[in-house]
């Protein structure tokens, strides 16, 4: 009897912010192997901010998640069935499952799951979103010891290994978080030396007393308001990293009005996809994979259960209401 996989189809193009009704759950029967192909049966999938600009239509770095088909998403799980000998049963590996319980693969794409840490990590801190801050920090940021990197969205996957990386770079990491507990798990958690809550009144009071010799590297994946504020207290000749603007993921105004400091500061303002860099991935995956395993890089997970809880899981994701990487345990 065929295995029956459970799906999430992205049912209709959202009108603003992501309802839960823009998806659809099916059941299938999994398809039969051809020769070299395997199945694997997900533990985990991601759940990431970029998934968001997929579900439009609009010109963008990638095709966009297509009506009627699999939601796109990073996963990890075993492989179950096989007709691949470079793939046998019993093999951990991460891949672009998609949001469902099982996928079937030719083994393109497929990478084994690192030993040493748990296979979650392998979506988070040890995983794309661990070497997106990895290549934004060290190869546009080029950070050097005494200079001061800020990053937004500092709770989230990327953010919290930005700065910690940073800090073992002897750079003070300057964190921008939404809300108190946010900004507590950053400072004391993963060990920045100070995160500032964007939602406070006096944010660009406590943002200069934070940064008195200006900031030297700003990882963007928010945007708006919040980059805005962070490219007045440019030095001449920082970096910009941007990874995301999320303030605009559900179609805001994010219109710059400090873009004079791109000029007068003679900034490096750069945007990035980690996708276009996969040569790099290598040497990003062993120091990331190494930290984890060595305790030097701290992580936290928000974790739904169950593949039903993967559009709401999503739509907090959007909202900002995990903390840490956002994951979906199947």
């Amino acid at each position: 009897m065929a295995r029956m996989n459970k799906q999430w189809l992205l049912a209709r193009r959202p009108q603003g912010a992501v309802q839960p009704s823009d998806f659809e759950l099916v059941e299938r029967p999994a398809p039969a192997l051809a020769e070299g192909q395997l199945l694997v049966q997900h533990h985990y999938l991601s759940l990431d901010p970029y998934m968001r600009g997929r579900m439009d239509e609009a010109k963008s770095y990638a095709a966009a998640q297509q009506l009627g088909e699999v939601m796109i998403g990073g996963t990890v799980g075993e492989v179950v069935e096989s007709r691949s000998s470079a793939f046998p049963v019993g093999s951990l590996v991460v891949g672009m499952g998609g949001w469902q319980q099982l996928s079937l693969s030719d083994g393109r794409g497929l990478l084994p799951a690192p030993r040493g840490i748990p296979e979650s990590v392998c979506l988070g801190a040890a995983g794309m979103p661990g070497v997106t801050a990895w290549y934004g920090l060290t190869q546009i940021g080029k950070p050097k010891a005494g200079e001061t990197v800020v990053v937004s969205a500092a709770a989230g996957a990327v953010g919290s290994v930005v700065g910690q990386l940073a800090r073992l770079r002897g750079c003070r990491a300057v964190g921008i978080a939404g809300g108190a507990r946010k900004c507590a798990h950053v400072e004391k958690e993963l060990g920045f030396d100070a995160c500032l809550d964007y939602k406070a009144d006096d944010f660009r009071a406590a943002l200069k007393a934070a940064t008195p010799a200006g900031v030297d590297v700003l990882f963007e994946n928010v945007g708006g308001p919040v980059l805005d504020a962070v490219l007045a207290r440019m030095s001449a000749f920082g970096r910009v990293a941007v990874c995301g603007l999320i303030a605009g993921y559900d179609g805001q105004d994010i219109s710059v009005r400090n873009a004079r400091s791109i000029l007068v500061n003679r900034l490096l303002v750069q945007g990035f996809i980690v996708s276009d860099h996969l040569a790099l991935w290598p040497e990003a995956l062993r120091e990331l994979t190494g930290l984890v395993a060595g305790g030097q890089l701290r992580y936290r997970e928000t974790v739904a259960e169950g593949l039903e809880s993967a559009p709401r899981a999503f739509i907090g994701l959007l909202r900002g209401e995990n903390l840490g990487k956002q994951l979906v345990k199947l």
